[in-house]
Order: C-alpha cells, then sequence, then structure tokens
C-alpha cells in the first residue's frame, strides 16, 4: 500500500514514517506534504497540495484542521481514500468531511486507539444504566496541543449524548456561579509537560461513582491505529468510516 502522508514532519508524521518502515511490509511512504517541516524526508515532500504526489492508494493526514477543506478537495479530485487524524475541525470543516464521505472512502477519528474506542462504547453503555447520574470528563494532553477540549473528549461527550438526548456539555466552568445542572456533561482540560493523552470519564450518583479511563503511553499507538484505518480502506465504497467500523 502506497501512502501520502500529510503534515509528515510533525511529531506524529515521523511516528507514522516509523512505524511503516518498522511494522509493516506491506505499507510504504511513498511521498509527503508539509508546509513547514518537510526538509529531510526520505521521500519526495510537496509544501502544499497544489505539488503532492497523486500516485497514492491513500492518505493518511496528521497536520492542521486549517488544512482541511485544501486536503479534501485533493483528495476527491484524485478519488484517494483519505484517513483524517487530526483534530479541532470548525463546524464548516466538518461538513466538508461528510461531504467528501459520499465520494471517497474517508475514516475519520478523533483518536486512533483501540482501548478509546473500547472506553466510549463502555462509557455510552454506563451513562445509560446509571440514567440520574453526573457526567464529567478530564482530558490531560501536552502543553503543545492546540485545541481544547480535545477532539476525543468532545467524541466521549458526543457518544454518551447519543444515550441521553437531553445532555448538554459544558466546557470549563470559569466565571459560571450557577449549580451544575443534572444533565451536563462537564469537560475540564489539562495542559501541561509532555503528557501524550489520559481521558477519564466519571459517572456518579450520591451513592457511588464509576470511573473509566485510558492513558496513551505513547504516540506510536495513534500511528499504528491510523495505519490500521488505511489499511482498513481498502477497496472500501464511499463511505464515512469510524473506529467502531474499525473494531467490529
Amino acid at each position: 500500500m502506497k501512502v501520502l502522508l500529510s503534515g509528515c514532519g510533525g511529531h506524529m508524521g515521523r511516528e507514522v514514517l516509523t512505524a511503516a518502515q518498522t511494522q509493516y511490509e506491506d505499507v510504504e511512504i511513498i511521498a509527503g506534504v508539509d508546509a513547514f517541516n518537510g526538509d529531510g524526508m526520505p521521500f519526495p515532500c510537496a509544501a502544499s497540495f497544489d505539488d503532492a504526489c497523486t500516485d497514492a492508494d491513500v492518505i493518511i493526514d496528521f497536520s492542521h484542521h486549517s488544512c482541511t477543506n485544501d486536503l479534501l478537495s485533493f483528495a476527491v479530485v484524485n478519488r484517494i481514500p483519505l484517513v483524517l487524524a487530526t483534530t479541532g475541525q470548525t463546524d464548516e470543516e466538518r461538513k466538508a468531511i461528510i461531504e467528501a464521505a459520499g465520494k471517497i472512502p474517508l475514516f475519520f477519528a478523533a483518536n486512533y486507539s483501540i482501548g478509546i474506542a473500547l472506553l466510549i462504547e463502555l462509557a455510552k453503555k454506563t451513562a445509560a444504566a446509571m440514567p440520574n447520574a453526573e457526567i464529567e470528563i478530564i482530558e490531560k494532553h501536552h502543553d503543545r496541543k492546540v485545541d481544547a477540549p480535545s477532539g476525543t473528549a468532545l467524541a466521549i461527550a458526543e457518544a454518551i449524548s447519543s444515550v441521553r438526548p437531553d445532555s448538554f456539555v459544558v466546557s470549563g466552568r470559569s466565571g459560571n456561579s450557577c449549580k451544575r445542572k443534572p444533565n451536563e456533561i462537564g469537560i475540564s482540560a489539562i495542559r501541561m509537560g509532555n503528557i501524550v493523552g489520559e481521558h477519564e470519564v466519571l459517572i456518579g450518583t450520591p451513592n457511588q461513582t464509576i470511573s473509566l479511563k485510558h492513558e496513551a503511553h505513547s504516540r506510536a499507538l495513534f500511528a499504528e491505529g491510523a495505519i490500521s484505518a488505511a489499511l482498513f480502506l481498502k477497496d472500501r465504497e464511499p463511505g464515512l468510516y469510524t473506529m467502531n467500523d474499525l473494531v467490529k
């Protein structure tokens, strides 16, 4: 499988390259796109999609959400399946993702960890079984992460909302002097040091609390998940695929 790696010079781009070189005999990064960090790559690297290689079986993207529209246009025009592993998209960018998925196979997840996919399913099941419980999500990441809350925390909240239709997200409570509402899903974001990623879901009543927690020990797990998603897209019909499809 020939891969075009978008954001190849970033932390996650380099993790994907290392994983492809050391763990997957049938996966080859043949070219990259990176506007800022493309020097020194062991393959041709374009500064924009205007000059990007089109001879790829799939695109893996770990860049920045501001590249979403250019990335989608390139993938759709060239009919290349896309693994979109960048988070922080605006509502308009998310609409564009859904539209593109009608034309190409597109894998989109806030987190490419199988463990997180399982955490989400457990959180949904617990929230449904404890309809009166209060729910809080705590997420921790390194001090270089630019979006808060994390895309993963929002994905967890969205999944819980699917079994609690009247719920709504409260992100941080600075300046909020009101009592907590029962149907809130609170999200707290911590940014410090070199934390790879931690997500904890607290589901509690006055008499008991259930804590569901996932810790990422290395960014390599996200690279492995993205490559697994790329392999999953082989010979797929156009559509929007998620980690739920991968772990079925």
